[in-house]
């Protein structure tokens, strides 16, 4: 499987996570494990099928999901993706989240979602997020360790962002938060830096047990597994 992602410009900052490409290069059909972390997928296949629960379209967009998703693809398959703050999904007037969470929705192949994933997506984004910036809460939310870290940076209570993120995002705020540690665990794994000890005090796990409790739960395997078998998101 060849996967790859794109270089972003500093204006895409906490709007897009990552651009990537994905093919495969494997015969007959292919499954592989996609790992949760917190963004919404627009997803573009320019050849093969895939499939996931239901057989997928030409362009569709992936929910927020607080588990890893078991997805296949024939081994002819290509891809091109767009990773998604939920508030940059929204700018870009997708649909609410919890619409769609732990599934995936078609996206019309004439509309502006999926031209961005035609020809130049990065620069095609640019554009389209130009003079748009992560909200107070966003920042707050991607700067932030603990739902207290939140309430104090923005000043709301508990409970009212409780209702905010069931609203936008489907999920309570511990989740999401728990989603985002794992995701900046697992890019320092692939990185192969620190030790796994290191890297869990790093991300604020309590200590590497707890880090390993978290990589079972949202990648089906221990941080040192991963390691060896992660591209990017995928298993």
């Amino acid at each position: 499987m060849d996967y790859a992602e794109l270089p972003l410009p500093p204006a895409l900052d906490g709007l897009v996570a990552a651009v990537w490409t994905l093919a495969a290069s494997e015969p007959g059909w292919v499954e592989h494990e996609a790992t949760p972390d917190g963004c919404v997928e627009l997803i573009h296949r320019s050849a093969g099928r895939s499939e996931w629960r239901r057989d997928q379209p030409e362009f569709f967009a992936t929910g927020l999901s607080p588990h890893p998703i078991r997805f296949g693809f024939s081994g002819d398959a290509r891809f091109t993706a767009i990773k998604l703050w939920p508030w940059a999904w929204h700018a870009l007037g997708g649909p609410p989240c919890p619409g769609f969470a732990d599934d995936w929705v078609a996206v019309a192949p004439d509309s502006p979602l999926a031209d961005l994933l035609r020809g130049a997506p990065v620069a095609k984004l640019t554009a389209a997020l130009a003079g748009i910036e992560p909200p107070p809460l966003a920042r707050a939310v991607l700067a932030s360790t603990s739902v207290a870290d939140i309430s104090a940076a923005t000043g709301l209570p508990h409970r009212r962002l409780q209702r905010i993120f069931a609203r936008e995002l489907g999920l309570a705020p511990r989740t999401y938060l728990r989603l985002l540690r794992f995701r900046e665990a697992l890019q320092d794994i692939q990185q192969g830096g620190d030790n796994l000890a290191d890297t869990a005090a790093a991300r604020g796990y309590a200590d590497q047990a707890h880090m390993a409790r978290d990589f079972r739960a949202l990648a089906g395997v221990p941080p040192s597994g991963a390691r060896i078998r992660a591209k990017g998101p995928f298993l």
